[in-house]
């Protein structure tokens, strides 16, 4: 069977990923990281006007602690990917969902340092167009956290710093930057 480049035909009662065109999968695939970011953005919204914006921001990092170890259990089983390493860890993000939602850059600095810039965030760019000034709650207290919890399933003495957040003056400028740094 010639592999699909949509599903605009008959059914397929046996229908498989792997029935669709390497392009077609790219696109599913960055459907789906959307998706995951949109659930993400939905329960938060939901939460915070049903209780409120703490209960909403409390909940979001229990979540993501919860989600970001489930990840990395599965993407570093698929993938074989080993170690201990803040190289480790960088290669285990770039698979996650929420990073190809991102326009993003990785430094290495040195084996075991690495500078990671993020010049488009999706998150950041909801959050600016919402207006309400949620940004600096969301990058300064959940992505330290969830970023430590990504780095801690590969080395719990990965430190995380964050050299760059926003609120932002431009558009123009980066989203934010952090710095990961482990053994010595």
């Amino acid at each position: 069977m010639k592999k699909l480049s949509d599903y605009s035909g008959e059914l397929l009662p046996d229908l498989k990923f792997s029935d669709f065109s390497p392009d077609t999968l790219a696109d599913l695939l960055t459907l789906f990281s959307k998706l995951y970011l949109a659930l993400d953005g939905f329960w938060y919204l939901t939460v915070k006007e049903k209780v409120s914006n703490d209960t909403a921001l409390a909940c979001d990092v229990e979540v993501l602690k919860k989600v970001s170890n489930y990840e990395m259990v599965k993407v570093t089983e698929l993938l074989k990917i080993e170690g201990g390493d803040v190289i480790t860890f960088m290669k285990a993000m770039q698979v996650t969902p929420w990073m190809w939602n991102n326009e993003y850059q990785i430094d290495v600095k040195e084996p075991n340092r690495a500078v990671l810039t993020f010049t488009r965030c999706a998150t950041l760019s909801a959050l600016e167009k919402e207006g309400g000034g949620r940004e600096s709650q969301i990058c300064r207290i959940i992505e330290p956290i969830v970023f430590k919890t990504y780095a801690s399933f590969f080395n719990p003495q990965i430190e995380v710093r964050c050299l760059a957040s926003p609120p932002r003056k431009s558009k123009d400028e980066i989203c934010c930057r952090w710095e990961f740094i482990g053994d010595k």
